[in-house]
């Protein structure tokens, strides 16, 4: 399986486009705005797109879902708890900084997934682990060797919890007990930002290590 990485938008969201080499399928994580660097690499490489995954439906990852759906007909899966965000600019948080841009609907979501949900891209199956506190219906998606992360987990940080539905407490439970569980080599394929492994973040993330006091 190959990875390739976009940063969109003004938020340099990244946007992971999962490639099958041998069936040339594909699969989207994370659409932000102006995926059109996206689009051009799948029209160039010949792919179908069979699906767009959100790790959850903060603005910045659902900027380009509207016009990715309409260029490859993949359907949308997110979390249930976020159905209404998708159309909602206030749940989405883009409604909340109309000096910045228009506010952001996409389509409605097609599917909805859950935890311990397996999807598959050619051989490649991926685990839905739910992660909330970042957002209430945020999960992250679990391959051989790498998890892409959304906003949960990044390079020596967390996402923040100080939008609605936000909760600090949960989100370091969330990546205690799905994320920091992974085999240490694990890649961490971040929501901004660079890469990280699991293994690096248990020994040096402070953001997660000294809060143990919000698990007691």
């Amino acid at each position: 399986m190959q990875v390739q990485i976009f940063s969109l938008g003004m938020f340099q969201t990244n946007c992971f486009l999962l490639i099958d080499e041998v069936s040339k399928e594909a699969v989207v994580i994370d659409p932000g705005q102006d995926p059109d660097a996206l689009l051009s690499a799948i029209e160039e490489q010949g792919l179908k797109v069979t699906g767009i995954w959100l790790t959850h439906a903060h603005l910045d990852h659902i900027a380009g879902v509207g016009e990715v759906k309409a260029a490859t007909g993949a359907p949308i899966l997110v979390h249930e708890i976020e159905k209404d965000w998708m159309t909602d600019p206030m749940l989405n948080g883009s409604g909340r900084y109309p000096e910045y841009f228009e506010p952001i609907t996409g389509p409605a979501a097609d599917q909805f997934v859950a935890a311990g949900d397996l999807l598959k891209l050619g051989d490649q199956s991926f685990e839905v682990r739910f992660t909330p506190g970042h957002t209430p219906g945020h999960v992250v998606y679990v391959t051989e060797g790498m998890v892409f992360a959304g906003d949960t987990l990044f390079n020596n940080g967390i996402g923040r919890t100080d939008m609605p539905g936000g909760s600090t407490a949960q989100l370091i439970k969330s990546i205690r007990e799905q994320l920091y569980t992974l085999p240490g080599d694990t890649v961490v394929f971040c929501g901004h930002g660079p890469e990280t492994t699991i293994g690096h973040e248990r020994k040096h993330n402070w953001a997660v290590n000294d809060q143990t006091d919000l698990l007691r």
